[in-house]
């Protein structure tokens, strides 16, 4: 009787898991009925979330940079190392 309870169970959720794909895959072909709008969509997708990945990259550089700076004056050793970052910067420049 076990096996019997254990079966049916392992069929019902057979039965659910693929209700569950056949309605994704009914709303998926709804919004997309041709292939060159997925590729569109993908190939924008793409490009703004390269342009989020750097820019936000960017941005937490940039902060963990000023918290730094802030704790140069409590730590000498940071002192020097962005005193001669700095240095190597407008050495650069010129």
């Amino acid at each position: 009787m076990n096996k019997v309870k254990q079966t049916l169970k392992q069929v019902a959720a057979a039965q659910e898991k693929g209700a569950r794909d056949a309605v994704l895959e009914e709303l998926f072909y709804d919004m997309y009925r041709h292939r060159l709008s997925i590729y569109k969509i993908n190939f924008f997708r793409g490009i703004f979330f390269g342009f989020g990945t750097v820019l936000g990259g960017t941005i937490l550089v940039a902060i963990v940079i000023w918290l730094l700076s802030l704790f140069a004056n409590v730590f000498p050793p940071l002192k020097d190392f962005f005193d001669g970052l700095s240095a190597l910067l407008d050495a650069a420049k010129k």
